[in-house]
């Protein structure tokens, strides 16, 4: 008689995305008890189950030195780029330029593509208003771009933080291609 081999209700990849979902889950009804944690695990579990997400590869490595960089860089671009979308808001004058821009990363890893697509996001006057996996393209909705040089700054800004990324947590083979 053969087995059947019993699969568990998650593996242990999927733990840190359960652990997430737990916890967002508990901060959403925001209360911290046996019941909010027991239903958190099984709503996690049924949405995992429901919504397939592909696995995302990590390198497995995490350079500190440029995971420092890459803080830096983004805290004075938020900075920088806030004072200057305030002024935008209450300067005199016609409505500031925009411009829909393609952007072609090196990278092929999703997580990268990922966090360099929310960095830029976060930082006030861009957005990510369309990501092309296969080509790893992020099309940015960019305020203030009246010139080709703003829109080539915006550009290297954008190749500026994958760099950064890809250095702090990008495996050994994506760092060399930097070099």
């Amino acid at each position: 008689m053969r087995r059947r081999r019993i699969e568990p209700v998650v593996h242990v990849h999927e733990i840190p995305l359960l652990v997430g979902l737990v916890v967002m889950w508990m901060m959403l009804w925001e209360e911290a008890s046996g019941l909010s944690l027991l239903s958190g695990v099984l709503i996690s579990v049924l949405a995992m189950r429901l919504f397939y997400l592909p696995p995302v590869e990590l390198a497995g490595r995490l350079d500190l030195w440029w995971t420092a960089r890459y803080l830096g860089f983004f805290l004075w671009h938020l900075i920088l780029a806030s004072c200057q979308v305030a002024w935008l808001a209450v300067r005199p004058g016609p409505s500031p330029k925009t411009a829909i821009i393609a952007v072609r990363l090196r990278t092929r890893s999703d997580f990268i593509l990922t966090v360099v697509g929310l960095t830029v996001s976060l930082i006030p006057g861009s957005l990510v208003a369309e990501v092309d996996r296969y080509s790893s393209t992020l099309y940015l909705h960019v305020l203030n771009t009246p010139t080709q040089r703003q829109i080539r700054q915006m550009r290297s800004q954008t190749l500026r933080i994958e760099e950064l990324v890809t250095r702090a947590v990008g495996s050994r083979q994506e760092v060399e291609a930097w070099k």
